[in-house]
């Protein structure tokens, strides 16, 4: 091409290219997941977890991976959110059937399982492998399809972790492109994939601006907001017990769940014991000096500063301006506002943990219903206490969908130290402008259609017999002429046959846009 032709128009990020750089991958993820919906159950499960399985023996290797090309997080808690994402997942769901009809008993209706079909899904960098994993397992136990988007931060790590899967998944016979990822990728080129009428279902966990796209892309979206969560320790707590799980929690994976502590709100009366428990659990209190060079160093006017982001606490310190012990594994900064004023009130995704003491119990629960209005709502909060009455009175003021009690916030509200479900991407609900309350699981990615009788005369038992979904399988392997019993023209373009003819509409609509621009 011409030089000063190229020169004028980028033709990889024009309007139409990224329209059909889109396509090309949509398309054959429509068609992975047609072919997806003829397996039944049981090679459905073999896929997911035969997939599962490659994810688990490459956990160690991308939480080591990840923390380098990101900089942030623990290895070692890398590399357990990655096992944990991987067969475990399938485990917890293996008996829950998401392929099979069946009957409500309550109202005698019928319900048929339809997958959504073609999944976008965009990944955060701070738990990137998890939730590729999280995700991509969600999607093959619901015989969907799904395009994976990884965040630049963490893009050669997660293109390899899907790549890894997507062989797994079709070495154990599910359809080829059922799993794809973006690997160039752009604002634009993602805005093309969400906004795509060929996208079923956005699932989106990431930073605010980017869920709000995902609502506003047109298409339907599951998003996520940010959590702020408080954590209250009452006078019937077991200090030592709660001080050293808000320690654990907010030091793991050096804090980048947004499911961790963000400030503890405790009473004036316990406030020395409780932090004297806090420092035996490896908490280094700072001064008020120490806690205004935190907060400046932490915030400036563009907001939280990235550079802090999973960073381990004796690192933050330092570059605060002060010294902590090596062994240090959060920072308490207290603080006497919450809200507008205070900035260690707001989302810190770094093992810096708020603390605020409160006069009474009333002003307590007050406090952090201020919190989570700062930010956060929706999300997670957590509470120490023994007394059956307060923990009831916290849980229903809140503004929050999770509740953890007597246990590490990051790993309780994701649904790994409680009977909560497992998740990687929290649903914040009504209060955190979200479409979804509960952690997010495959059930998310399928709906059922309903079949009703008449009131008057409602279905017998077994009125439906033998009558079975058929699911016809896995399609043959193609002739040289097609597909036994089908015509070329009656069957669905082949992935390879699609690239070519969007290749020609690709040159033919570029060429008309290079035309416009030199006859301007």
């Amino acid at each position: 091409m011409d030089p000063a032709i190229q020169n004028l128009v980028d033709i990889s990020q024009t309007p139409a290219a990224l329209n059909a750089k889109a396509d090309v991958v949509l398309e054959r993820a429509r068609w992975a997941s047609q072919v997806f919906q003829r397996y039944d159950r049981e090679k459905t499960l073999a896929i997911a977890m035969a997939t599962a399985e490659a994810a688990q023996a490459k956990a160690g290797e991308y939480g080591e991976w990840a923390v380098r090309e990101t900089g942030f997080g623990v290895a070692e808690h890398k590399t357990l959110k990655n096992q944990l994402s991987s067969v475990p997942l399938v485990e917890h769901y293996s008996d829950t059937d998401f392929v099979n009809p069946r009957i409500d008993e309550a109202t005698g209706n019928l319900e048929i399982p339809k997958p959504a079909g073609v999944i976008f899904a965009l990944v955060p960098s701070t738990n990137p492998i998890a939730t590729v994993y999280f995700k991509v397992l969600s999607a093959l136990m619901t015989r969907n399809a799904i395009v994976i988007s990884p965040h630049p931060a963490a893009r050669e790590v997660s293109i390899d972790a899907v790549r890894t899967l997507a062989a797994a998944a079709e070495a154990a016979g599910g359809p080829e492109a059922t799993i794809q990822v973006i690997e160039e990728i752009s604002l634009p080129l993602i805005d093309e994939f969400m906004k795509s009428a060929k996208t079923d279902v956005i699932l989106a966990t990431g930073g605010t601006p980017m869920v709000r796209a995902a609502y506003s892309s047109s298409n339907p979206a599951i998003g996520v907001g940010p959590g702020n969560a408080p954590v209250l320790v009452d006078e019937s707590a077991d200090l030592r017990s709660a001080a050293a799980h808000i320690v654990d929690s907010k030091c793991f994976d050096n804090s980048v769940l947004c499911t961790n502590e963000s400030v503890l709100i405790t009473l004036a009366d316990i406030a020395k014991p409780l932090l004297r428990e806090l420092t035996g659990a490896g908490a280094h209190i700072c001064s008020q000096e120490e806690t205004a060079r935190l907060r400046s160093y932490l915030f400036h006017d563009r907001g939280f500063n990235v550079e802090a982001l999973g960073r381990d606490a004796s690192w933050i310190a330092e570059q605060a301006g002060f010294k902590v012990a090596r062994k240090t594994r959060i920072l308490v900064a207290p603080i006497d506002l919450i809200g507008v004023g205070e900035e260690l009130s707001r989302e810190k995704l770094c093992p810096v943990l708020g603390f605020y003491a409160a006069r009474n119990m009333k002003q307590a629960i007050t406090q952090a219903r201020a919190l989570l209005r700062f930010a956060g709502a929706g999300h997670s909060a957590a509470i120490h206490s023994n007394d059956d009455q307060t923990i009831m009175d916290f849980a229903a003021s809140v503004e929050v969908y999770r509740i953890v009690v007597n246990a590490p916030c990051s790993q309780g509200a994701a649904g790994f130290s409680t009977n909560l479900p497992p998740t990687f991407t929290i649903g914040t609900g009504f209060f955190g402008r979200s479409s979804v309350g509960e952690n997010i699981g495959p059930h998310h990615l399928i709906n059922w259609t309903r079949v009703a009788w008449h009131k008057d005369q409602p279905r017998p038992a077994g009125a439906l017999g033998g009558a079975q979904l058929k699911h016809a399988g896995p399609l043959p392997k193609a002739p040289a002429d097609g597909v036994p019993g089908q015509s070329r023209q009656s069957f669905v373009p082949a992935p390879d046959r699609e690239r070519n003819e969007l290749r020609e509409q690709i040159r033919a609509i570029i060429a008309e846009e290079l035309r416009s621009v030199l006859k301007d």
